[in-house]
C-alpha cells in the first residue's frame, strides 16, 4: 500500500512539473510581449482573490477594509498614480452588499433598512434624481459624480446597520479612526519637519502650491486631497479623542486617547486650515450641551472660551504661522472672508432668477470641469452648505439644512436616553465630532470628502444604533 501511494505521487509530481514549467515560460513569454503588465495581474489576482473570498465569508471585511481605505486612497493616487483610486470605494461597497445578500451562514436583519435614517437619506438621494430634471440643465457628467455623495450614505449606512452594529464593532471602528488618523498626524509633521516626497512635492508644483504655501510657510496635507481636509479630519478626532479620554475607561485608555487628542490638535495647527477651529468650538460646545457630567462640561467650555479669547483678544504668537493662520478665521476683516461674502452675493443674484437652483454639479469642481462657461461656474463656493444652496435653490437647501438639523437632534436625544456610561460617552464623542464637521462644513466642503464623509456615516450608523446596544449591555449587566 506504501509503495503504491509513493507511485501515486511520483505521478502527479511528475505531471505538474512539465505543467509549471510551461506555465513560467508562458508568463515569461508574455511579459516579454506585453511588459510587465502580466505579472502585475497575477500578484494583482494572488491579492485579490483571497481577499474576495473573505468579504463574502465574513461581510464586515468589507466595511473594516473600506475604513483603512478612505484615510490612504489619497496617498495612493499621489504615491503610485496611474489609476482612478476614489472608485474602489465604490467597489468596497458593492462587493460588502453582494456579501452579505448571498451569504448562506448569518442571517441579516433587513429591517434596518426601515430606519428613519436610511429613509432620509433615501430621500435627499431622490432630490438627487429630481434634479436631473432641473430647468438649468447642468451637464449629465456632473452630475453622475456629485450623486456619489448621497449613494454613499445609502449604501454605507444600512450595510453597518445590518453588517457592522456590535459593541466590538463600534470600539473597532474608534481604534481605527483614532490609529489611522494618528498615521495621517505622523505623516504631517514629516512634510513640515523633513521635507515632503518626490510625489508630494510633484502635487504641490503642479497643483497646490497657490494654496498650500503661504507667505513661504507649507500647510501640511498628509494623506489627504488638501489641507483643508487634513485640518478638519484632524480637529474632528480631537473632539472624539479629547472626549474619550475624560470617559470611564481604563486610565491607559484615557492617557492613550489625550495624547492623542494632544497629536490631533498639532496636526490641525500644521495644516493652516482656519475653518477647523469652528470644529473643534461647535464639537465641543455639543458636549457641553448633550452632556449631564459637570467635569466635562467645564472642562469643555474652559477650552473653547480660553481658546477664542487667546485669539479673538490677544496678539501671543503671532510670529508663528500656525497660530497667526488661525488667528485670522476670527477677524472679520480679513479678505479671504469678506471675498466669501461677495460670491454669496454673486449666488443669491442667479437664484433670483432660478429658483431651484443651477443643477447638480453646476458649481465648484465639478461646474470648472463640466460646465465651462456657465456663470455658476466662475464662482468658487468655498463651502458645501453654499454649493447645496446654489445647486439646489432655496427650497433644496431648506431640506438639506432640516434633515441634517433633524439627525444632530434626534442623535443628541439619544445619548441623552443612554443608561450605560461607558456608550454614552463614545456616542458623545460620535454625536460631537459629526455635528463639528457639518457645521464648518459652511467654510469649506468638508463632509463631502474621505475620510470625513466615511466617518460622518458610520458615526450616524452607530448613534442610531445606540438605543439596541444600550439594552444588550443593560441585558449583560443583569445576567452577571
Amino acid at each position: 500500500m506504501r509503495q503504491l501511494e509513493i507511485s501515486s505521487d511520483k505521478k502527479v509530481f511528475s505531471l505538474l512539473v512539465p505543467v509549471l514549467a510551461l506555465t513560467a515560460v508562458g508568463i515569461g513569454w508574455l511579459t516579454a510581449q506585453l511588459g510587465f503588465l502580466v505579472p502585475g495581474v497575477l500578484v494583482s489576482l494572488l491579492l485579490v482573490l483571497p481577499f474576495l473570498y473573505s468579504i463574502f465569508k465574513e461581510p464586515k471585511v468589507g466595511i473594516i477594509s473600506l475604513i483603512v481605505y478612505g484615510f490612504i486612497f489619497n496617498l495612493l493616487a499621489r504615491e503610485i498614480g496611474h489609476f482612478p483610486y476614489i472608485y474602489v470605494v465604490e467597489g468596497f461597497l458593492a462587493l460588502t452588499w453582494l456579501g452579505a445578500i448571498f451569504h448562506t451562514t448569518k442571517q441579516y436583519d433587513w429591517s434596518y433598512l426601515n430606519k428613519e435614517i436610511c429613509v432620509l437619506g433615501f430621500v435627499w438621494t431622490l432630490v438627487y434624481i429630481l434634479e436631473l430634471f432641473n430647468p438649468a440643465r447642468s451637464n449629465i457628467f456632473g452630475w453622475m459624480l456629485d450623486f456619489r455623495y448621497p449613494m454613499l450614505w445609502v449604501l454605507l449606512v444600512p450595510l453597518c446597520l445590518m453588517i457592522f452594529n456590535t459593541k466590538k464593532d463600534l470600539n473597532l471602528f474608534l481604534i481605527l479612526i483614532i490609529a489611522m488618523s494618528l498615521l495621517a498626524t505622523l505623516n504631517g509633521v514629516k512634510q513640515i519637519k523633513f521635507g515632503l516626497s518626490q510625489a508630494e512635492q510633484t502635487w504641490l508644483s503642479t497643483s497646490g502650491y497657490m494654496t498650500h504655501v503661504i507667505f513661504g510657510e507649507l500647510r501640511a496635507f498628509s494623506f489627504y486631497t488638501d489641507a483643508s481636509q487634513f485640518g478638519a479630519s484632524q480637529a474632528h478626532l480631537f473632539v472624539v479623542a479629547l472626549v474619550l479620554a475624560f470617559g470611564p475607561f481604563k486610565l491607559w485608555k484615557r492617557v492613550l486617547c489625550g495624547l492623542a487628542a494632544l497629536a490631533f490638535l498639532y496636526g490641525e495647527s500644521i495644516s493652516g486650515t482656519r475653518g477647523a477651529l469652528f470644529t473643534i468650538f461647535i464639537g465641543l460646545g455639543v458636549v457641553v450641551f448633550i452632556t449631564k457630567n459637570f467635569k466635562i462640561t467645564v472642562i469643555a467650555l474652559t477650552v473653547v472660551v480660553m481658546g477664542f479669547c487667546f485669539l479673538k483678544f490677544t496678539s501671543i504668537g503671532q510670529s508663528h504661522f500656525e497660530i497667526r493662520r488661525m488667528r485670522s478665521a476670527l477677524r472679520p476683516h480679513d479678505a479671504s472672508f469678506n471675498l466669501r461674502l461677495t460670491n454669496q452675493i454673486r449666488i443669491e443674484k442667479y437664484l433670483s432668477s432660478h429658483p431651484f437652483g443651477g443643477g447638480v454639479g453646476a458649481i465648484g469642481f465639478t461646474g470648472r470641469n463640466y460646465n465651462k462657461g456657465t456663470y455658476l461656474a466662475s464662482i468658487p463656493p468655498d463651502s458645501y452648505w453654499v454649493k447645496v444652496w446654489a445647486e439646489f435653490g432655496t427650497p433644496g437647501f431648506i431640506l438639506w439644512i432640516s434633515l441634517m438639523m433633524y439627525i444632530i437632534g434626534k442623535s443628541c436625544g439619544i445619548v441623552w436616553n443612554t443608561k450605560d456610561k461607558g456608550l454614552k460617552f463614545k456616542l458623545t464623542a460620535l454625536t460631537a465630532g459629526f455635528t463639528g464637521i457639518i457645521i464648518s462644513s459652511y467654510s469649506n466642503e468638508i463632509m463631502n470628502m474621505m475620510p470625513s464623509s466615511m466617518i460622518i456615516y458610520i458615526s450616524w450608523s452607530f448613534i442610531f444604533l445606540g438605543p439596541k446596544l444600550d439594552r444588550e449591555i443593560q441585558q449583560e449587566a443583569a445576567h452577571v
